[in-house]
């Protein structure tokens, strides 16, 4: 099975070099092209992250997005990296049940955020 996560995009190459180096920790590189598509794959189990050229720019809030953890315990560190690459901070730092985030804007106003989960998760009981 694999997971691909598909973002709509006005400017695909510039996207593209906005998450390379974004996701440089999670040593991402590029795949596939074929107008209207840029995949950018990083090492498995990772998803793929399918850019999409679309003509209609963005509307309203993501209905889903990227949390990205990249090990780092200083979020705003983390965030000023991405902030650096072009990238827009769109809230402060956030908590709940022992998770730390930060909201933050790709280029283009894509959603994400940028987590550091708490020391230790219990892990889900099945049934």
């Amino acid at each position: 099975m694999q997971i691909v996560v598909t973002l709509d995009c006005a400017d695909v190459e510039a996207q593209a070099d906005f998450w390379l180096a974004a996701l440089a920790p999670l040593d991402y590189r590029r795949g596939f092209r074929g107008s209207p598509y840029l995949s950018l794959v990083g090492p498995a189990p990772a998803p793929t992250l399918l850019l999409q050229h679309v003509p209609e720019p963005k509307q309203g809030k993501n209905r889903m997005h990227l949390d990205l953890d990249f090990g780092a315990a200083d979020l705003s560190a983390e965030v000023g990296r991405l902030e650096r690459l072009g990238a827009v901070r769109l809230s402060e730092e956030l908590s709940e049940h022992g998770f730390r985030w930060i909201v933050v804007g790709d280029p283009e106003g894509n959603e994400f955020c940028v987590f550091c989960p708490p020391a230790h998760v219990e892990p889900v009981q099945e049934g």
